[in-house]
């Protein structure tokens, strides 16, 4: 049975990319792997993982913790099969899923907590390392989020 195994990464809602950096690099040392400038995204790893912690700036409307790509991600063991099992799991509970994305180094499913906060379950698609070196390197957003079909296929 398909099922979760750690939080992966905490992405956060910010007013200010540059200032987010600022103190993410400078106060708790961590590496910034990446700064998306077309989404004012930018992912931070303490060492080991492609990212822990991500900031996307959002509107100044909304509360910050609500908004834009802000969650909190669940990575499960196994792969695409069983990520496929808990979708199909939290349609069949009539949760409410946000989207599926394939995001090259990982794939995954967004959906929301009965409160709306947005969770995300995943599985790792490379290696660590080459995953971290994909982030650094890929700034193309069609290579970092792309539509990921886990609908059941009919024979």
């Amino acid at each position: 049975m398909a099922k979760i195994n750690k939080v992966g990464d905490i992405i956060l809602g910010c007013r200010d990319p540059q200032a987010s950096i600022k103190f993410y690099t400078d106060n708790l040392g961590m590496e910034l792997v990446q700064f998306n400038q077309e989404l004012q995204m930018a992912f931070f790893s303490f060492g080991e993982q492609h990212h822990d912690i991500a900031v996307i700036k959002v509107a100044d409307d909304p509360p910050v913790g609500s908004a834009g790509l802000s969650h909190t991600a669940l990575q499960i063991e196994g792969g695409e099969t069983e990520l496929r099992e808990l979708y199909q799991r939290l349609k069949d509970h009539g949760v409410k899923v946000d989207f599926t994305a394939d995001h090259f180094l990982s794939k995954s499913v967004y959906f929301f907590d009965p409160d709306g906060n947005r969770l995300e379950i995943f599985c790792e698609a490379m290696e660590m390392a080459a995953a971290k070196n994909y982030l650094q390197t890929t700034h193309d957003l069609s290579k970092l989020m792309a539509p990921l079909n886990l609908e059941p296929t009919t024979a």
